[in-house]
């Protein structure tokens, strides 16, 4: 009885394991995806993907900014200080969360941000970016909670375009960071490989 409750276990952490791992590739084929979650005492932001401009339209590019969030207006911008080329003509939430602004303490990477909440939306790359090109970046905020900065945990989707040349921004608050999965990971793999071995010798 007791087996077979740890095969079900197994069997089931394997199925999500597969999905999560799915929907991540899937991801990131035709996005940019934020990843914010807690580390320790502080926050970070963790950026990647592409982003594809073909249906956007172009603005007048910014001064240099540093990365920053503004839940209440639907703000995020994260990487390292840098100006930036600005686009417009995608839709999306209108906030994630009641924060006001709060400062990154450090930045790294591309600079790429999102403006949502405002008559003039815009979407942030880097000076010069060509369309589809890898994008990668993270903002950390110091001693820092997702109530202290006034973040709702979910999912928040920007989307643009059509058929090819669909794109969009995501922003996951509240997935477990790259410590957790590592340390998630093996413990998973080894129940599986139980489950299997135990399928092998009845």
């Amino acid at each position: 009885m007791l087996r077979r409750r740890i095969e079900g276990i197994a069997f089931g952490l394997g199925a999500l394991a597969a999905l999560a791992i799915g929907a991540a590739n899937n991801s990131a084929q035709a996005e940019f995806v934020v990843n914010m979650y807690q580390d320790g005492s502080n926050i970070v932001a963790m950026g990647s993907g592409t982003i594809d401009l073909t249906d956007l339209t172009s603005l007048p590019s910014g001064a240099a900014l540093s990365a920053f969030i503004v839940p209440a207006s639907a703000i995020i911008f994260t990487g390292g200080t840098a100006a930036s080329d600005h686009y417009g003509g995608f839709t999306g939430p209108s906030s994630f969360g009641i924060g006001g602004v709060s400062n990154a303490a450090s930045g790294t990477g591309d600079f790429v941000g999102l403006q949502g909440a405002t008559t003039q939306a815009f979407l942030l790359v880097p000076v010069g970016y060509v369309s589809g090109n890898s994008l990668s970046d993270t903002s950390t905020y110091e001693n820092a909670t997702f109530s202290s900065l006034g973040v709702t945990p979910g999912t928040y989707t920007w989307t643009w375009g059509s058929g090819a040349d669909a794109d969009s921004f995501v922003l996951n608050i509240g997935v477990p960071g790259p410590a957790s999965a590592a340390t998630f990971a093996p413990a998973l793999l080894g129940l599986v490989a139980i489950r299997r071995r135990r399928r092998k010798a009845v």
